[in-house]
Protein backbone atom coordinates (compact mmCIF):
# COMPACT_ATOMS: atom_id res chain seq x y z
CA UNK A 1 0.00 0.00 0.00
CA UNK A 2 0.97 3.72 -0.95
CA UNK A 3 2.04 5.83 1.92
CA UNK A 4 1.14 9.10 2.33
CA UNK A 5 3.97 10.53 4.71
CA UNK A 6 3.86 14.36 6.03
CA UNK A 7 2.22 16.49 8.01
CA UNK A 8 5.53 18.30 8.71
CA UNK A 9 4.39 20.46 12.23
CA UNK A 10 6.96 23.11 12.70
CA UNK A 11 5.85 23.71 16.91
CA UNK A 12 6.91 26.24 19.44
CA UNK A 13 10.07 24.01 21.32
CA UNK A 14 10.12 21.15 18.99
CA UNK A 15 11.49 20.76 15.65
CA UNK A 16 10.51 18.29 13.24
CA UNK A 17 7.56 16.46 14.66
CA UNK A 18 6.12 14.70 11.94
CA UNK A 19 2.63 12.99 12.40
CA UNK A 20 2.54 9.79 10.06
CA UNK A 21 -0.47 9.18 8.03
CA UNK A 22 -1.14 6.86 5.67
CA UNK A 23 -4.12 8.00 3.56
CA UNK A 24 -4.80 5.39 1.34
CA UNK A 25 -4.24 2.63 3.67
CA UNK A 26 -7.71 0.85 5.32
CA UNK A 27 -8.24 0.14 8.89
CA UNK A 28 -8.71 -3.59 9.36
CA UNK A 29 -12.48 -3.64 10.39
CA UNK A 30 -12.40 -7.32 12.25
CA UNK A 31 -9.38 -6.84 14.46
CA UNK A 32 -11.15 -3.33 15.43
CA UNK A 33 -14.53 -5.08 16.53
CA UNK A 34 -12.92 -6.06 19.84
CA UNK A 35 -12.11 -2.75 21.11
CA UNK A 36 -15.55 -0.70 20.02
CA UNK A 37 -17.81 -3.47 21.64
CA UNK A 38 -15.79 -3.31 24.61
CA UNK A 39 -17.71 -1.02 27.63
CA UNK A 40 -17.68 0.09 31.12
CA UNK A 41 -21.01 0.29 33.28
CA UNK A 42 -20.39 3.40 34.24
CA UNK A 43 -19.63 6.55 32.55
CA UNK A 44 -18.71 8.99 35.31
CA UNK A 45 -15.79 6.15 35.81
CA UNK A 46 -14.06 6.96 33.62
CA UNK A 47 -10.57 8.73 33.51
CA UNK A 48 -9.89 11.98 32.17
CA UNK A 49 -7.47 11.06 29.74
CA UNK A 50 -4.42 12.98 28.31
CA UNK A 51 -1.54 12.59 25.86
CA UNK A 52 1.45 12.61 24.86
CA UNK A 53 3.81 12.05 22.01
CA UNK A 54 5.94 9.31 21.12
CA UNK A 55 8.57 9.83 18.59
CA UNK A 56 10.07 6.72 16.61
CA UNK A 57 13.85 6.43 17.34
CA UNK A 58 14.19 3.04 15.40
CA UNK A 59 15.62 2.56 11.94
CA UNK A 60 13.84 -0.60 11.58
CA UNK A 61 10.26 -0.86 10.61
CA UNK A 62 9.44 -3.97 12.57
CA UNK A 63 11.83 -2.88 15.91
CA UNK A 64 9.77 0.35 16.02
CA UNK A 65 6.27 -1.59 16.25
CA UNK A 66 8.18 -4.12 18.54
CA UNK A 67 9.53 -1.53 20.68
CA UNK A 68 6.14 0.25 20.52
CA UNK A 69 4.43 -3.00 21.65
CA UNK A 70 6.89 -3.39 24.29
CA UNK A 71 5.98 -0.31 25.70
CA UNK A 72 2.76 0.35 25.71
CA UNK A 73 1.21 -3.82 24.99
CA UNK A 74 -0.01 -5.03 22.00
CA UNK A 75 -3.30 -5.59 23.20
CA UNK A 76 -3.70 -1.96 22.97
CA UNK A 77 -2.72 -1.78 19.06
CA UNK A 78 -6.20 -1.11 17.97
CA UNK A 79 -6.67 1.95 20.00
CA UNK A 80 -3.00 3.31 19.35
CA UNK A 81 -4.01 3.35 15.48
CA UNK A 82 -7.45 4.53 15.50
CA UNK A 83 -6.73 7.48 17.60
CA UNK A 84 -3.53 8.12 15.38
CA UNK A 85 -5.75 7.01 12.23
CA UNK A 86 -2.06 4.91 11.58
CA UNK A 87 -2.20 0.94 10.54
CA UNK A 88 1.85 1.61 12.19
CA UNK A 89 3.16 -1.31 10.05
CA UNK A 90 4.79 1.70 8.08
CA UNK A 91 6.38 3.93 10.48
CA UNK A 92 9.88 5.43 10.46
CA UNK A 93 12.25 6.72 12.44
CA UNK A 94 11.17 10.31 13.71
CA UNK A 95 7.34 9.66 12.95
CA UNK A 96 5.13 10.85 15.60
CA UNK A 97 1.92 8.75 17.88
CA UNK A 98 -0.32 10.42 20.25
CA UNK A 99 -0.44 7.99 22.86
CA UNK A 100 -2.63 8.18 26.24
CA UNK A 101 -1.54 8.31 29.40
CA UNK A 102 -3.75 5.72 30.75
CA UNK A 103 -5.40 2.35 28.80
CA UNK A 104 -9.02 1.57 29.54
CA UNK A 105 -11.08 -0.68 28.01
CA UNK A 106 -14.32 1.62 27.24
CA UNK A 107 -13.57 3.55 23.94
CA UNK A 108 -15.84 6.69 25.35
CA UNK A 109 -12.59 7.85 27.52
CA UNK A 110 -11.32 8.70 24.37
CA UNK A 111 -13.74 9.94 22.76
CA UNK A 112 -13.74 13.59 20.99
CA UNK A 113 -17.42 14.40 22.13
CA UNK A 114 -18.63 15.35 25.16
CA UNK A 115 -20.01 12.66 27.53
CA UNK A 116 -22.77 14.57 28.26
CA UNK A 117 -25.12 16.74 26.05
CA UNK A 118 -27.60 18.08 27.47
CA UNK A 119 -29.44 19.42 24.79
CA UNK A 120 -30.71 16.06 23.86
CA UNK A 121 -31.77 14.96 27.49
CA UNK A 122 -35.07 14.79 25.89
CA UNK A 123 -34.16 12.60 23.34
CA UNK A 124 -34.17 9.06 23.27
CA UNK A 125 -31.64 8.67 21.10
CA UNK A 126 -29.38 11.09 18.59
CA UNK A 127 -26.55 10.76 16.12
CA UNK A 128 -23.68 13.32 15.42
CA UNK A 129 -21.32 12.70 12.94
CA UNK A 130 -18.36 15.68 12.76
CA UNK A 131 -17.04 15.83 9.61
CA UNK A 132 -13.79 18.20 10.61
CA UNK A 133 -13.15 15.26 12.99
CA UNK A 134 -14.55 12.31 10.60
CA UNK A 135 -16.10 10.75 13.73
CA UNK A 136 -19.47 9.91 15.20
CA UNK A 137 -20.98 9.96 18.69
CA UNK A 138 -24.38 8.57 19.42
CA UNK A 139 -26.42 9.57 22.31
CA UNK A 140 -29.42 8.44 24.67
CA UNK A 141 -30.94 10.96 26.76
CA UNK A 142 -28.01 12.98 26.24
CA UNK A 143 -25.31 10.34 27.74
CA UNK A 144 -23.02 8.92 25.20
CA UNK A 145 -22.85 5.21 24.57
CA UNK A 146 -21.03 5.02 21.48
CA UNK A 147 -18.19 6.76 18.83
CA UNK A 148 -15.77 6.11 15.96
CA UNK A 149 -14.72 6.75 12.93
CA UNK A 150 -16.63 7.74 9.56
CA UNK A 151 -15.56 8.74 5.94
CA UNK A 152 -17.89 11.18 4.62
CA UNK A 153 -18.00 12.38 0.79
CA UNK A 154 -15.49 13.81 -1.10
CA UNK A 155 -14.89 17.17 -2.53
CA UNK A 156 -16.99 16.27 -5.17
CA UNK A 157 -19.87 14.42 -3.43
CA UNK A 158 -19.53 16.08 -0.47
CA UNK A 159 -22.04 15.02 2.63
CA UNK A 160 -24.76 17.46 3.77
CA UNK A 161 -24.24 18.89 6.88
CA UNK A 162 -27.86 19.92 8.71
CA UNK A 163 -30.18 17.80 10.66
CA UNK A 164 -31.51 14.62 9.06
CA UNK A 165 -33.74 11.62 10.85
CA UNK A 166 -33.20 7.78 10.21
CA UNK A 167 -35.76 6.69 7.36
CA UNK A 168 -35.78 3.14 6.32
CA UNK A 169 -32.82 0.59 6.50
CA UNK A 170 -31.58 -2.89 4.59
CA UNK A 171 -29.06 -5.46 5.66
CA UNK A 172 -27.36 -4.99 1.89
CA UNK A 173 -27.73 -3.02 -0.93
CA UNK A 174 -26.04 -2.29 -4.28
CA UNK A 175 -25.25 1.02 -5.24
CA UNK A 176 -27.42 2.70 -7.74
CA UNK A 177 -23.90 4.74 -9.10
CA UNK A 178 -22.09 1.52 -9.79
CA UNK A 179 -23.44 -2.08 -8.47
CA UNK A 180 -20.09 -3.47 -8.23
CA UNK A 181 -20.27 -1.34 -4.99
CA UNK A 182 -21.71 -3.86 -2.09
CA UNK A 183 -23.00 -1.56 0.79
CA UNK A 184 -24.26 -3.46 4.36
CA UNK A 185 -26.12 -2.17 7.30
CA UNK A 186 -27.47 0.42 4.64
CA UNK A 187 -29.29 2.88 6.99
CA UNK A 188 -30.87 5.73 4.62
CA UNK A 189 -30.99 9.72 5.89
CA UNK A 190 -32.02 11.73 2.88
CA UNK A 191 -34.92 10.22 0.92
CA UNK A 192 -34.58 12.02 -2.39
CA UNK A 193 -30.97 12.33 -2.56
CA UNK A 194 -30.33 8.43 -1.67
CA UNK A 195 -27.88 9.28 1.11
CA UNK A 196 -27.24 6.21 3.71
CA UNK A 197 -24.83 5.33 6.70
CA UNK A 198 -23.33 2.16 5.72
CA UNK A 199 -20.30 -0.69 6.23
CA UNK A 200 -17.66 -0.06 3.62
CA UNK A 201 -13.70 0.03 3.13
CA UNK A 202 -12.49 2.96 5.70
CA UNK A 203 -9.39 4.78 4.23
CA UNK A 204 -7.23 5.59 7.66
CA UNK A 205 -7.77 9.47 5.89
CA UNK A 206 -10.54 12.08 5.17
CA UNK A 207 -13.53 12.00 2.96
CA UNK A 208 -13.40 9.25 0.72
CA UNK A 209 -17.40 8.37 -0.32
CA UNK A 210 -19.31 9.73 -3.03
CA UNK A 211 -21.99 11.45 -0.19
CA UNK A 212 -22.94 8.84 1.99
CA UNK A 213 -21.21 8.16 5.10
CA UNK A 214 -18.75 5.16 5.97
CA UNK A 215 -18.45 3.26 9.14
CA UNK A 216 -16.52 0.64 10.30
CA UNK A 217 -18.48 -3.10 10.34
CA UNK A 218 -18.86 -3.18 14.06
CA UNK A 219 -20.44 0.02 14.26
CA UNK A 220 -22.24 0.22 11.49
CA UNK A 221 -24.28 -2.39 12.74
CA UNK A 222 -24.89 -1.33 15.56
CA UNK A 223 -26.10 1.62 14.69
CA UNK A 224 -28.30 -0.43 12.58
CA UNK A 225 -29.70 -2.24 15.22
CA UNK A 226 -30.16 0.69 17.61
CA UNK A 227 -31.33 3.67 16.05
CA UNK A 228 -35.18 3.98 15.01
CA UNK A 229 -36.73 4.05 11.79
CA UNK A 230 -39.44 6.38 10.23
CA UNK A 231 -42.81 4.95 10.75
CA UNK A 232 -44.53 5.37 7.23
CA UNK A 233 -48.44 4.77 5.87
CA UNK A 234 -49.43 5.09 2.47
CA UNK A 235 -46.38 7.30 1.77
CA UNK A 236 -47.10 9.04 4.62
CA UNK A 237 -44.68 9.61 7.48
CA UNK A 238 -46.24 8.90 10.85
CA UNK A 239 -43.54 9.32 12.85
CA UNK A 240 -39.44 10.49 11.97
CA UNK A 241 -36.63 7.98 12.69
CA UNK A 242 -33.77 8.78 15.14
CA UNK A 243 -32.53 12.45 14.65
CA UNK A 244 -29.18 12.89 13.23
CA UNK A 245 -27.03 16.27 13.31
CA UNK A 246 -24.58 16.12 10.58
CA UNK A 247 -22.22 19.23 11.78
CA UNK A 248 -18.53 20.78 11.43
CA UNK A 249 -16.78 21.98 8.15
CA UNK A 250 -14.87 19.44 5.58
CA UNK A 251 -11.15 18.99 6.83
CA UNK A 252 -8.69 20.62 4.68
CA UNK A 253 -6.00 17.85 4.57
CA UNK A 254 -5.89 14.45 6.84
CA UNK A 255 -8.42 14.70 9.96
CA UNK A 256 -7.15 14.13 13.66
CA UNK A 257 -8.19 14.28 16.76
CA UNK A 258 -5.87 16.22 18.23
CA UNK A 259 -4.41 20.08 18.29
CA UNK A 260 -0.75 19.94 18.61
CA UNK A 261 0.59 22.32 21.19
CA UNK A 262 4.31 22.33 22.06
CA UNK A 263 5.06 19.52 24.45
CA UNK A 264 1.87 17.57 24.05
CA UNK A 265 -1.68 16.88 21.77
CA UNK A 266 -4.62 18.42 22.99
CA UNK A 267 -7.95 16.39 21.72
CA UNK A 268 -10.03 18.23 20.28
CA UNK A 269 -13.63 18.54 21.86
CA UNK A 270 -16.62 18.78 19.52
CA UNK A 271 -18.83 21.71 20.34
CA UNK A 272 -22.71 20.58 19.65
CA UNK A 273 -25.06 23.11 19.75
CA UNK A 274 -27.00 23.81 22.72
CA UNK A 275 -30.68 22.68 21.19
CA UNK A 276 -30.38 20.39 18.36
CA UNK A 277 -32.96 21.86 17.07
CA UNK A 278 -30.60 24.84 16.37
CA UNK A 279 -29.19 22.98 13.77
CA UNK A 280 -31.05 23.56 10.61
CA UNK A 281 -33.17 21.40 8.63
CA UNK A 282 -31.43 18.95 6.10
CA UNK A 283 -34.43 18.33 4.39
CA UNK A 284 -38.26 18.69 3.42
CA UNK A 285 -38.99 16.27 5.30
CA UNK A 286 -37.26 17.99 8.90
CA UNK A 287 -39.09 21.31 7.40
CA UNK A 288 -42.64 19.74 7.76
CA UNK A 289 -42.18 18.47 10.56
CA UNK A 290 -40.52 21.86 12.39
CA UNK A 291 -43.72 23.27 10.64
CA UNK A 292 -46.04 21.11 12.82
CA UNK A 293 -44.30 21.21 16.11
CA UNK A 294 -44.34 25.15 15.74
CA UNK A 295 -48.28 25.03 15.02
CA UNK A 296 -48.47 22.24 18.44
CA UNK A 297 -46.64 24.23 20.33
CA UNK A 298 -48.73 27.14 19.25
CA UNK A 299 -52.16 25.27 20.66
CA UNK A 300 -50.70 24.72 23.64
CA UNK A 301 -50.50 28.16 24.78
Amino acid sequence: MNMVRVIGLLLAGITGIVISTHAQDYMNQEALEQLLEQRSHDLESLPEVQYNYYIVKETSRLRARLRLYQKFGVENKQLIQLLNRNLLENLRQGDTLVIPNVFVRDLRAYSPFPRYYPGARNFDKLVVIDKSIQAFGAYEYGQLVRWGLVNTGEESYRTPTGRFNFNWKMEYKRSSMNPDWEMYWVFNFHEKRGLHIHQYAMPTGGPASHGCVRMVDADARWLFNWADTWVKRNGRILKQGTTLLIIGEDPKGPPSFFTFLPGFPVMKRVELPADPYEVPPGSEQQRYFDRLRARQAAQKR
